[in-house]
């Protein structure tokens, strides 16, 4: 039976990736995909794929493009995500795409590894991928995002579960709550689920996505899901059950901001905020199942993703985080707060540089209006981007001010800020913080 349901899953996609292929068919790019061999840690004996566009912007976004069951990286390149492609050229941003190798090409979101960051299963061979990507190319990482099709969805969802600090946002077509795939039986398909009939509330699926990261205090990126009404093979209460899932990962209540058509047959509902890169975002197809109609739909996810930004050269200033709306606008001078403050630090490090988010709670009794945090960076550390503050000078003693939306944190509240560095062999994070003046404690 699980054969069978499994060979159903890849057999639904493939009418659409021929009719995708015809849709999209058009000059050549006069770039090429191109396979990449050693890349890092690979447990699973996953291929990359990756595509630079013949124009790549001078710090590209990166899109990480998850493949269906039975599929490959040139059939979701050439198919059913060749939009992606076709904005790529346009936009300048790079392109990993990953293969599951094993039979039946359908991605690990089922074992007790693979729902664990860096657990040792088909997600941890993903992310060395995208830390190669990001050394290779000068990838922003502020701009770092996901997007699947079916087992891909289902990785979609698992990965920014698992990496909250690596991608900002995420658009997950025809998948599932990330853990609702588990099982304990070594069997990479859970029936209950497939058949929609995993049903929690909100909170537990925000807590099974929590364990897959113990310890982690920051924010999760923005999620977009898809999902048609008569699927029968990943059934449509599992939209429902995503949503429950990524609104409380937000923080966020079930009632919806926003809500409107922009096709006839489509019900879109935004959470959190209700503009282009709401916060979550859910889209119900009426009538249609596994296959989804391709038509128009990768151009909102290129919209929410944040992909349609024109080229440009490398910005002398710190661009914030793409999760936050407003442009950043010059805060108040630090002041306010009285008590204390705690500063979690995480590090991703690579073989010369690594990424740090730093997430500050204000363990005072009154709201901090205008903040800046000073800290010291290990010996060879030099900030070379950074999202959601703005740093000077770009190693040793280093300060972050805000950047105006985010200048304001009430008694208990957090702001998470991060950057990315270069580094000569020490990664440790930063230390010695102080807020406005005041010694952090560490979390």
């Amino acid at each position: 039976m699980r054969r069978i349901l499994r060979a159903a899953l890849a057999a639904a996609l493939l009418p659409l990736v021929a009719a995708v292929a015809l849709l999209t068919a058009g000059p050549a790019s006069a770039a090429t995909l191109t396979q990449v061999t050693t890349f890092g840690p690979n447990p699973t004996n996953l291929n990359m794929y990756v595509y630079a566009p013949a124009t790549l912007a001078p710090r590209p976004a990166l899109l990480l493009l998850v493949h269906y069951c039975g599929g490959s990286a040139s059939g979701i390149f050439g198919g059913n995500g060749r939009d992606y492609v076709t904005a790529a050229d346009r936009y300048g941003y790079l392109m990993v795409l990953p293969e599951a190798t094993r039979s039946g090409h359908c991605f690990d979101v089922s074992s007790p590894a693979a729902l664990r960051r860096d657990g040792g299963s088909d997600s941890t061979g993903i992310m060395a991928m995208v830390g190669w990507a990001r050394q290779r190319y000068n990838v922003d990482p502020a701009r770092i995002v996901v997007s699947g099709f079916s087992s891909g969805a289902m990785m979609t969802n698992v990965l920014a579960a698992e990496y909250p600090d690596v991608f900002a946002a995420a658009s997950a077509f025809s998948g599932v709550p990330a853990g609702c795939f588990a099982t304990s039986d070594g069997s990479l398909w859970n029936g209950q689920c497939s058949g929609g009939n995993v049903i929690r509330t909100a909170q537990q699926w925000g807590d099974t996505a929590r364990a897959m990261y113990p310890g982690w205090t920051g924010g999760y990126p923005r999620m977009q899901l898809w999902h048609g009404t008569t699927d029968t093979t990943l059934a449509y209460p599992n939209f429902g059950e995503e949503i429950k899932q990524w609104t409380n990962l937000h923080g966020l209540g079930q009632t919806a901001a926003y809500t409107d058509h922009p096709q006839s047959s489509w019900t879109r509902t935004r959470y959190g905020a209700t503009g282009t890169r709401a916060t979550v975002e859910g889209v119900g197809i009426s009538g249609t199942g596994h296959t989804l109609p391709q038509a128009g739909m990768l151009a909102y996810a290129i919209s929410f993703l944040g992909l349609d930004v024109a080229p440009t050269s490398p910005s002398p200033t710190v661009s914030p985080s793409p999760t936050v709306s407003p442009s950043p606008t010059v805060g108040p001078s630090p002041s306010g707060g009285t008590g204390g403050c705690r500063v979690t630090a995480t590090v991703s490090a690579w073989d010369t540089g690594l990424t740090e988010s730093i997430t500050v709670t204000n363990t005072g009794g009154t709201a901090i209006s205008g903040w800046a945090l000073t800290f010291v960076l290990p010996a060879g550390q030099r900030i070379t981007n950074g999202w959601n503050a703005t740093y000077s000078p770009s190693s040793g003693p280093v300060t972050a001010r805000d950047v105006g939306y985010n200048a304001v944190v009430p008694p208990g509240g957090t702001q998470t800020i991060g950057f990315q560095a270069t580094q000569t062999g020490d990664s440790a994070p930063a230390s010695g913080f102080t807020l406005n003046g005041t010694a952090c404690s560490r979390g």
